[in-house]
């Protein structure tokens, strides 16, 4: 018998929100190590906000507004506006943030505004270094064994925004720059005047930024990320920064810290740095018509072939990061804010492998 096309809308239902979600939704795992992070992120949060006794209108919660971030991450969202109409007639984006049913969605200026001073804080970066500390309690890091890289990131500015500093010809600068010098000397966008006209390898010349990862090499996970103005030195002086961090985490100097890396870390005063930070440099050899400045003791060890096989492993996250989390062209301005999206990308990709890795070893839960 054929059914009717009907609609008969219930004025009550006895389900909860949690009732639509299914057991094995990937986001449920995801969701109980997010909220362990932003449990030890509560004092950050109270410093964030006046005392209640000052009274004034409550804020959006900041765990709602970086789980709601989160989301947009993982599920490639284009922009707040179409984050908050999403969050409107989709359960599982509320049962994720932590909104009811009948709760009102934020106005998207609102969430924006708000996201401001997350930004601020760095609590996105505190919200990174916490889901690092469940990789840790869980034993899913080496602590010793990195691998370092770095990505190119386009801009959200075009080639008509980048024109003059000093102004002169403004009018015709940026849209008719056939035959004309241009660089970052003497111009800048306008757009986003961080932001720095750069090229790499065979690729066209475009505004970009720089963002720079070190990879546990037990995992693939990205224990630290930062973005820097896109130059030629910024890797080498990225990774530097990154390798020192990692090498004073390990407390015993008798522990040996190793970092691999590609070719373009192939120079003599990398190499050095790392010697001196007491971390072995198992860095590709470029000898294309040089000699490398790798020492050949290190490139015969055992170690050096496995931490050469190991760090395509951070690859996966530069991929990840640029088509799920659309940090190949950013649409935030200014490094500050690529910075936080970047380490925010970079937290959800980590999220993402260590649900993969609960259910692989789930004795080390």
């Amino acid at each position: 018998m054929r059914g009717a096309d009907t609609f008969t809308e219930s004025l009550f239902t006895m389900r909860r929100l949690e009732d639509f979600v299914p057991k094995s939704h990937p986001l449920r795992s995801i969701r109980t190590m997010a909220n362990q992070a932003l449990a030890k992120m509560d004092r950050l949060f109270a410093g964030m906000y006046e005392a209640d006794i000052k009274g004034g209108r409550p804020s959006i919660a900041p765990e709602k507004l970086l789980r709601a971030m989160l989301l947009q991450v993982l599920y490639s969202v284009r922009s707040e506006r179409q984050l908050m109409e999403q969050t409107h007639y989709n359960l599982l984006f509320r049962w994720f943030i932590g909104l009811a049913m009948d709760d009102a969605v934020w106005v998207p200026t609102v969430f924006t505004k708000n996201r401001e001073r997350l930004i601020k804080h760095d609590a996105v970066i505190e919200f990174f270094n916490e889901v690092l500390a469940i990789a840790q309690k869980k034993d899913w890091l080496s602590g010793e064994h990195f691998s370092v890289d770095g990505t190119l990131i386009q801009a959200w500015a075009g080639h008509k925004s980048f024109v003059r500093k000093d102004g002169e010809d403004e009018a015709n600068d940026g849209g008719n720059f056939k035959g004309r010098k241009r660089s970052n000397e003497t111009h800048q966008s306008k757009t986003d005047p961080e932001a720095r006209l750069y090229r790499k390898g065979k690729t066209a010349s475009e505004l970009r930024y720089m963002g720079h990862t070190l990879s546990d090499n037990r995992h693939g996970l990205v224990v630290s990320a930062l973005v820097t103005t896109a130059d030629g030195h910024a890797e080498r002086e990225a990774a530097k920064v990154m390798v020192n961090d990692a090498r004073q985490v390990v407390d015993d100097a008798n522990v040996e810290v190793t970092v691999g890396a590609d070719k373009g870390y192939d120079a003599a005063e990398f190499i050095e740095a790392c010697l001196e930070m007491r971390v072995t440099p198992h860095v590709a050899q470029n000898t294309s018509g040089r000699r490398s400045a790798v020492p050949d003791e290190i490139a015969c060890s055992g170690g050096y072939a496995i931490s050469q096989q190991k760090r395509k492993l951070i690859e996966q996250g530069f991929g990840w990061a640029k088509t799920v989390g659309r940090m190949r062209q950013v649409m935030v301005r200014g490094l500050k804010k690529v910075d936080q999206m970047f380490v925010l990308s970079m937290a959800a990709y980590n999220l993402v492998r260590m649900r993969s890795l609960g259910q692989i070893r789930p004795q080390l839960q």
